[in-house]
């Protein structure tokens, strides 16, 4: 049976609409792909901006803290220069881990700088550092919420990259996975501080 010339034809635009309607398709997920990872990228820094914002309250808290300390305890120094030594490695960190590092240099630091504190009766009953000292607390709580939610968008944004298909749209377009904000490893024992 042979095909008359006009159904060959036909045939041939059938074929060729279907290629391109895949082709549109296609084009569509990967745009749609594409968008999505923009969209949780930014989420991303969005978070570590909500990090960084906490982080610089506190930063900007601690020198009133530290003098408001240095009054009463002069003979400290050691634990005083640790703090603000600390303090000047957050002002210098550039990428988020090196600011995630000096940001847990700085929380041991204060913790220690607490202790101190404990030492120094006159000290908790003065007005001005109780009020610092709660200014000090609700940021640190803030930061401890806003590293939650950073570490829960990093989670999402990295689970979502690694998954098939959309790890090959990651790898093309150059979206790497994000890091975490992680405790230091001694986080999890008390600061001594002997005198």
């Amino acid at each position: 049976m042979k095909l008359k010339e006009g159904g060959a034809g036909l045939i041939i635009i059938i074929i060729l609409a279907i290629i391109l309607v895949i082709g549109i398709i296609l084009v569509a997920i990967g745009i749609g792909m594409y968008n999505k990872l923009v969209t949780m990228d930014e989420e991303v820094k969005g978070a570590w901006a909500q990090v960084e914002n906490q982080l610089q309250r506190r930063f900007d808290l601690i020198p009133n803290y530290v003098a408001t300390v240095k009054g009463y305890a002069e003979h400290e120094r050691e634990t005083f220069t640790a703090v603000t030594e600390a303090r000047a490695k957050v002002g210098g960190a550039t990428s988020i881990p090196e600011k995630i590092e000096a940001n847990q240099e700085l929380t041991s630091a204060l913790s220690r700088l607490l202790v101190v504190v404990e030492q120094y009766p006159e000290l908790k009953a003065n007005q001005n550092f109780i009020r610092l000292q709660d200014e000090l607390a609700g940021t640190e709580n803030r930061i401890a919420v806003e590293r939650k939610r950073y570490n829960e968008t990093v989670k999402t944004f990295n689970q979502m990259i690694r998954r098939f298909p959309m790890n090959m749209f990651a790898g093309v377009f150059g979206f790497d996975q994000a890091v975490f904000y992680e405790a230091d490893e001694g986080a999890s024992t008390a600061p001594k501080v002997e005198f």
